[in-house]
């Protein structure tokens, strides 16, 4: 199958920006680092999830469905971005979101409300049966839903990141980038399969370093592995080396998901205070702490490039200012 042959719903200002970090790497002592920006993808203030909904909600389309249906976190990047796709193609949207409802949205979840969602609150093993049980109500009424599921980490999402891989090779070759590295942050793994597919198909000599925020190494790798295997199938593809050129890192989650960490927080603070580029305790700062641990330790060489897709997520901060904030912060 080609991908074009795919529905689509164009919903991500896309290109992003790829651009180096001189002052971020010259803190680190190295040599080269760049920046994917797809924090920039503009849908509902942007993140990586803009990539894999495009091809998620065109399905949702052509299958002439009403209502969208979801679930993440309270403070869910997805589910905020699965809100601004529905209201920008007109449909319904309803949020199961796991967790106690707060005295007041704030962050994503102010987010999800401006946008137009239905929110429903739930305990976390709850969540699967809680959103077929919507559809069921839904359908009953005459709708058509359609159920998309935790992270939109499915082969029709993660075409979305096959497309993301192909787009950033292409601006490392305009901008004769050397590089060897690129790290990310991985949550339910479908943006690192989609990325190692990308990156095999094309022969990269590069290694994908896929920075767990809540699940153990191997458990993280079979996720990868298997949504490889599924996408290739989708597409009619081998999926080659796609199983072997990524690496998990499980040694930076800390207490848990959402759980932040002190290397995570010191992390995020640098990269604002030499490039103002904001990322978040949960996902993305994770990831930029294992950068910096990993450049440190020597696993990846200083004089080496690497490439940080940033991800998105920074709306979650304003809903816990106080992780970012030091006794100083009056300065």
């Amino acid at each position: 199958m080609l991908i074009s042959q795919l529905s689509r719903k164009r919903l991500a200002s896309l290109p992003t920006p790829l651009h180096p970090l001189p002052r971020f790497a010259e803190a680190l002592g190295a040599e080269n680092i760049w920046i994917k920006r797809d924090d920039l993808t503009a849908l509902g203030l942007g993140g990586n999830k803009a990539r894999k909904l495009e091809f998620l909600v065109g399905d949702a389309l052509q299958k002439d469905c009403d209502v969208l249906i979801t679930t993440g976190g309270v403070q869910s990047n997805h589910a905020r971005m699965t809100a601004a796709a529905a209201a920008v193609v007109g449909l319904d949207c309803v949020l199961v979101l796991t967790g106690e409802e707060p005295p007041l949205p704030s962050g994503n979840l102010l987010l999800d409300t401006l946008f137009g969602a239905q929110v429903i609150f739930c305990p976390e093993e709850e969540a699967p049966e809680r959103m077929e049980s919507v559809a069921r109500d839904r359908r009953e009424r005459g709708s058509r839903p359609y159920i998309v599921p935790l992270g939109g980490s499915v082969p029709v999402g993660c075409v979305g990141y096959v497309l993301g891989g192909f787009e950033l090779m292409g601006q490392t070759v305009d901008a004769d980038l050397d590089f060897g590295h690129i790290v990310m942050a991985s949550g339910s793994a479908g943006t690192a399969a989609g990325l190692a597919l990308a990156l095999a198909r094309m022969e990269a000599p590069v290694t994908l370093h896929t920075v767990s925020v809540s699940r153990c190494a191997d458990q993280l790798r079979d996720m990868t592995r298997e949504l490889i295997v599924d996408t290739s199938r989708l597409l009619g593809w081998d999926p080659g080396r796609a199983t072997e050129i990524f690496r998990v890192h499980d040694g930076y989650v800390g207490g848990g998901y959402t759980v932040p960490t002190d290397e995570g927080v010191e992390a995020i603070k640098l990269l604002a205070d030499t490039e103002a580029i904001v990322t978040d305790p949960t996902y993305t700062g994770k990831a930029l702490a294992a950068l910096v641990d990993l450049l440190r330790r020597g696993e990846i060489p200083r004089d080496e490039g690497v490439v940080f897709l940033h991800t998105g997520g920074f709306p979650a901060n304003f809903a816990r200012p106080e992780i970012l904030l030091d006794h100083n912060w009056k300065r």
